[in-house]
């Protein structure tokens, strides 16, 4: 599955996905301060799902009714980070093609997903 990670999303999450054989952008990696208007047009336009840690994403896609290729939100406190990546790659393998139409919260023990906005 394609991915792509924005700034906010940490290394070993972007490692994780990647040794469990995914293409992972990573926009730390390829465009340091991208706007984030630019960093979901290039999702959308590469067919990748974002993968982000920025609380502010979900009202840019929902309030604003932004479209998304697929979106995975990880939320984990500080205290629980180690345990992010393979999270990550878990929910990852447990949901595949479903990612591609949701917006998925990944937090400690738990997954949900929600079907994404439609394009304002």
């Amino acid at each position: 599955m394609n991915f792509l990670a924005d700034e906010s999303c940490a290394g070993p999450v972007v490692l994780a996905l990647r040794a469990a054989g995914h293409d992972v952008l990573a926009i730390a990696e390829v465009g340091k301060g991208m706007a984030d208007e630019d960093v979901i047009e290039c999702a959308l336009k590469e067919k990748r799902v974002r993968v982000t840690e920025d609380r502010d994403f979900g009202e840019l896609l929902y309030a604003r009714g932004r479209s998304a290729a697929g979106v995975i939100f990880v939320k984990f406190l500080s205290r629980a980070r180690s345990m992010k990546p393979m999270a990550v790659v878990d929910a990852v393998a447990r949901l595949g093609a479903r990612l591609e139409a949701g917006f998925v919260v990944v937090e400690p023990g738990r997954v949900r997903i929600a079907r994404r906005p439609r394009s304002a």
